[in-house]
């Protein structure tokens, strides 16, 4: 089906029965001027290796829209933009800057109130050292910054209180305070001045502030309207500097890379001076990537742990941007990162960097566990009937909850929220607290703030929220937005009554292997920084295979390794006779299908080895091996993992988890052998560690060798739940330490030898290890198997067949 996409782009729809979501393929024929013109751009000696050098670019900037000349010339290049005035903001900046001066006059002690995420962190540093060119810090000037894991975003009666006590006269706020009207009020009454600066949601009534300046309060195509907290704190300092140009000693322009990390970091639209900004910082922040340009320590050791060279949009969303967020992700308390990134002390800089690293590391292997786990309560649950996701636990910690919401409401095309129970109580009532994000458009702010009666706080913005409430209101909590959506005629269930499908993965460019270079990159670049309404470009590749495939976990910083999976691999096509390197995050090697494919994929240039690779975002069989498997697809797979069918002769149930899809391989040829339904009906893993495994083991061997008892096969699963693998590796070790094991009759005997050994065999920790390692991974595998959807399995076993 071929039609005009939002963006004016042809599009064609590819759906493909049972394997998830449609494929939006763009397909549109820029025009030859515009094709010239981004061709200018691409300056350099190199002979171009495209066939149509600007072609691709082009295709992209009609894909979007930005076709106008004018717009195109400051689009491309940030010398032909033209920055707005921070005093676009009108009367609200004009009370600012007027509070701020007669602050400095009068010698006041002004106190920033910042946030804990990224873009609060950067607000907060820019305020620090920009508002810090104008007052002493330390002595009229310091911040403050919520606890992520004991409070709340935004401001509080108890931290104004001690900043009252402090002798402090005024706050001004970044990222944060538009919607604390409680808290402004209160802030009021102890004779508090507040200067707001925030693009969160406005109040509906201004609060008691001196100024409140939020580019909210803008027409949506004004070019202010998009800034993040960061960017709207130096617009603040912009002001200052354009009213008092003969009080600072460091550059304004010093500031633009921490604007740029925290624009990056928080997804905001990068159009008009968003994008200018952007792009200018990211040319400050790679002069941080070299020791001796760089001004600021914290950057350049946060750059080197990455392996980023600070010039890519990408160094600040997979490498900065989550390494500061981490921070209060896992230890709450976020003032440690504004000296991070300010402290010009290089050795106190390198221990801030390395704790961020390590808090990163952990923050993977948490969000994994909660995204499992919710996803486990998921399989349960008739997801028909819900058109948002809310899902409770007491043990789910409240600093990673944001991300797997997103990721969850990304997987599942639904409002996802997700709670920690067990949190903080307000009296003597329980109060859950976490993370709300949103799909489709769909205003969440909005949504939630209806039912502002049951919450305790609340407050975001469209896509992306914080909130809280009495555990007792959750149930009807729930109930009510659900009831809101259905009255917004949200789509919860597709024309065939099964539950919505996750939104269609959009590709907009059909390039080959053997374009997957320098030119197409150097071609692509040109429209970073991506962002909301300029994202990054997803290439469509047909026909394709894959070869030297291989999954494992990675390691932090110190050798560590996490419960955090990627896939390597080589993608080949009859264009070249090279492969491309690329990765697939959180996915094992079996998720990859053998045969031809069609792959969507991000190109990357991997500073740390000077190439270029791929980053895998979705794959499917080709058409031509779909015709082979199609037969196979049909309702004979049975789902009754989470719930089970009625039993019958003609249906054979797998009953035992698989470890690959090799295991499963074997129970489908029995099932086609016997001409009978294969039904998956495996339990879920058992929560045990394989240290836990390890000591029922021997607690078995021991309980049978004193016994003369034995134990099936069956047996020893059910009590052990491990594959014959393991349970070979544990039996060499158990012979080590002693014991004879026999199997005979279909059974196993185990007895101890009466004569103590001389002395312990070395080898037993070197296997234990082993035993233990490879237990881990096999577990992993199980989880897996659990929480894949049945489409993938049903997919998977039809190319079993077709090869």
């Amino acid at each position: 089906m071929v039609e005009l996409g939002e963006e004016g782009a042809a599009t064609i729809e590819e759906q493909e029965p049972e394997l998830g979501p449609t494929w939006r393929v763009l397909a549109d024929e820029p025009p030859d001027w515009l094709v010239q013109t981004v061709r200018d751009y691409l300056t350099g000696d190199r002979t171009p290796t495209l066939a149509r050098p600007g072609y691709y670019a082009a295709q992209l900037l009609q894909q979007r829209g930005i076709t106008d000349p004018t717009t195109l010339q400051g689009f491309l290049n940030p010398d032909r933009y033209q920055p707005t005035s921070p005093f676009a903001f009108g009367s609200e900046m004009d009370r600012a800057i007027a509070r701020l001066q007669q602050a400095r006059e009068h010698q006041e002690r002004v106190v920033i109130w910042g946030d804990f995420d990224a873009d609060g962190v950067t607000a907060t540093a820019v305020l620090w050292e920009g508002l810090g060119q104008f007052f002493e810090p330390y002595q009229h000037l310091i911040y403050f910054i919520p606890n992520r894991l004991t409070e709340s975003h935004g401001l509080s009666r108890s931290g104004l209180d001690r900043l009252a006590a402090q002798g402090c006269r005024l706050i001004v706020t970044c990222d944060t305070g538009s919607t604390n009207q409680d808290e402004l009020d209160y802030a009021a009454s102890l004779g508090l001045d507040v200067i707001v600066t925030d693009h969160h949601t406005l109040p509906v009534e201004r609060p008691p502030v001196v100024a409140i300046v939020n580019p909210r309060a803008l027409p949506a195509d004004h070019p202010l309207a998009h800034l993040s907290g960061v960017a709207v704190a130096y617009k603040l300092v912009e002001a200052l500097y354009q009213t008092l140009p003969t009080v600072p000693q460091q550059s304004l322009e010093a500031l633009l890379d921490l604007v740029a990390i925290g624009l990056i970091a928080d997804l905001v639209q990068l159009t008009g001076d968003c994008r200018y900004l952007a792009q200018r910082g990211i040319e400050r922040l790679q002069v941080q990537a070299n020791p001796d340009t760089a001004t600021r320590p914290g950057l350049t050791r946060l750059l080197e742990l990455c392996k980023r060279s600070g010039d890519r949009p990408t160094d600040i969303s997979f490498g900065l941007g989550p390494r500061i967020n981490a921070v209060s992700r896992i230890y709450g308390d976020a003032h440690f990162c504004v000296e991070l990134l300010t402290s010009r002390d290089q050795r106190r800089c390198v221990e801030l960097a390395g704790a961020a690293e390590l808090a990163n590391a952990r923050r993977k292997a948490l969000q994994r566990d909660v995204a499992d786990q919710v996803r486990q309560k998921l399989a349960q649950m008739d997801l028909s009937t819900l058109g948002a996701i809310v899902l409770v636990d007491t043990q789910w910690p409240v600093g990673v909850l944001g991300l797997v919401a997103g990721q969850i409401a990304q997987d599942y095309g639904r409002p996802t929220i997700l709670l920690n129970a067990d949190v903080e109580r307000e009296g003597q009532v329980p109060i859950a607290r976490g993370s709300a994000r949103s799909v489709h458009q769909i205003d969440l702010y909005r949504l939630v703030h209806q039912q502002a009666h049951l919450l305790h706080r609340f407050g975001g913005h469209p896509f992306a929220a914080g909130l809280s409430l009495p555990v007792e209101n959750i149930p009807l909590f729930t109930d009510a937005i659900n009831q809101e959506l259905r009255q917004q005629n949200f789509p919860i269930t597709d024309s065939d009554g099964q539950a919505s499908a996750t939104p269609a993965i959009r590709a907009d460019l059909t390039v080959t292997v053997a374009e997957l270079g320098r030119e197409l990159f150097r071609e692509l670049r040109l429209l970073e920084p991506y962002g909301i309404g300029n994202p990054v470009p997803r290439l469509l590749l047909r026909d394709c295979w894959f070869e030297r495939v291989r999954h494992f976990n990675i390691k932090d910083w110190k050798g560590q390794k996490l419960r955090y999976i990627r896939t390597d691999f080589e993608l080949w096509d009859r264009s070249t006779d090279r492969g491309c390197a690329g990765v697939w995050w959180e996915h094992y090697q079996d998720d990859i299908p053998t045969g031809r494919c069609d792959a969507i994929v991000e190109l990357n240039y991997n500073a740390s080895r000077k190439t270029y690779d791929l980053r895998l975002i979705a794959v499917r069989v080709c058409q031509s091996q779909m015709d082979v498997r199609q037969a196979y697809q049909q309702d004979w797979i049975l789902d009754w993992r989470s719930i089970r069918g009625e039993p019958s002769p003609d249906i054979l149930e797998v009953t035992q988890s698989p470890t690959s899809w090799a295991d499963l391989q074997g129970w489908l040829r029995r099932a086609r052998q016997s001409g009978k339904s294969l039904a998956i009906a495996y339990p879920p893993p058992r929560e045990e560690t394989p240290l836990q495994v390890w000591q029922r083991l021997v607690g078995i061997a021991k309980y049978l060798s004193r016994t003369e008892q034995t134990a099936s096969r069956l047996q020893l699963y059910e009590k052990l739940g491990v594959s014959d693998r393991v349970l070979q590796l544990g039996f060499q070790i158990l012979s080590a330490m002693g014991f004879q094991i026999r199997y005979q009759d279909g059974a196993f005997q185990v007895t101890r030898s009466t004569l103590a050994p001389s002395a312990p065999d070395a080898s037993i920790p070197r296997h234990r290890e082993r035993f233990l390692t490879t237990l881990q991974e096999e577990q992993f595998r199980q989880q897996y198997f659990y929480r894949v959807s049945i489409e993938v399995i049903r997919a998977m076993v039809g190319q079993m067949i077709s090869i």
